[in-house]
């Protein structure tokens, strides 16, 4: 599984409901080569500025990605899954939408005073 890619994922949901939605995967983990994913959702109020992401039907990326509607890259809606638990391949996010995904988690987890 390569990293960017926008897989269909059962994720837990506040409710404690697990539900199948797309995932953006983040990083591919040691030692077991588990995904590090971040929830996407419709959901744009849930939208955290210099944090989320939101991927618009007018970005570069959005015909690549499969989604079906503007949408919310929450990085604040993270969960480690074996690839097993995959259950499809919608597409990929660009490269530069990656890197900045990645870059505003660490940014986050490195802060001392959040």
């Amino acid at each position: 599984m390569n990293e960017g890619r926008v897989v269909i994922v059962s994720l837990r949901q506040a409710d404690g409901d697990s539900k199948l939605r797309p995932a953006v995967v983040l990083r591919i983990m040691p030692p077991f080569n588990d995904m590090l994913v971040c929830g996407i959702s419709s959901q744009l109020q849930h939208y955290v500025p210099n944090f989320d992401e939101i991927l618009r039907a007018t970005d570069d990326d959005y015909a690549q990605s499969g989604l079906k509607t503007t949408s919310l890259i929450r990085l604040g809606f993270l969960n480690t899954l074996p690839v097993l638990d995959c259950k499809g391949v919608l597409g990929q996010i660009s490269e530069e939408r990656l890197e900045r995904l990645q870059k505003n988690l660490s940014t986050f987890l490195w802060a001392k005073n959040v």
